[in-house]
């Protein structure tokens, strides 16, 4: 395509060609080539709306942050006995799948791999992995919200909980070659780690 062809929205059009290109080729897969012509745009579009391919990344992880904030607002908003989820582990498996979708566990990568990018993300969030970091803020958030309900006991330290959630999710979607663990295996997972937080529940 003529780099002098206005483009619709050509940034959301770059941040989609990044996403199927993670989700078909991987982290190794990645470059702005591949993006463009996934894209089906000039390379010079790219640079035209970025500063580099680092600044395309580092927005997409930005945008996925975001999402991610969003997703689990709703849920931590619902928290309580009375919520949508029936079940504490119902609510925390919801959480790990819309955190670790697989543009999400590609990005996770990406950023592991990146020095650059993640510095850059750094520089403007919070420490440690972008997007594990915040997501791990807002899983919290959502199991905070569960023990101010009575769904958690008091005496549960959620920030510890929280951790491990994130870690071994994590480890449990990304360990998965070519697909997501079905929905009884992530609950399995989640009702192993919290077992015992719920008030009269024993482990």
């Amino acid at each position: 395509m003529p780099t002098g062809v206005a483009l619709p929205d050509a940034r959301a059009q770059l941040f989609a060609a990044v996403e199927r290109v993670l989700v078909r080729d991987g982290a190794g897969g990645l470059t702005s080539r591949s993006v463009t012509d996934e894209a089906g745009v000039a390379k010079g579009v790219l640079y035209r709306h970025f500063a580099d391919f680092d600044d395309v990344l580092a927005e997409l992880v930005r945008n996925r942050i975001a999402q991610v904030e969003a997703d689990l607002a709703a849920l931590t908003d619902d928290a309580g006995p009375d919520a949508r989820p029936a079940t504490l582990a119902d609510g925390v498996s919801e959480a790990l799948t819309r955190i670790f979708t697989p543009v999400n566990l590609r990005l996770v990568s990406v950023v592991i791999a990146r020095d650059d990018l993640r510095a850059r993300l750094r520089a403007t969030g919070t420490p440690g992995i972008p997007l594990l970091t915040e997501a791990g803020t807002f899983l919290r958030a959502y199991l905070e919200a569960e023990q101010r309900s009575g769904r958690i006991t008091a005496e549960t330290d959620v920030a510890t909980l929280a951790l491990t959630l994130i870690g071994t999710g994590h480890l449990l979607f990304a360990g998965e070659v070519g697909a997501l663990p079905d929905a009884s295996a992530v609950r399995e997972v989640v009702e192993t780690i919290t077992a015992g937080v719920e008030p009269g529940v024993r482990p």
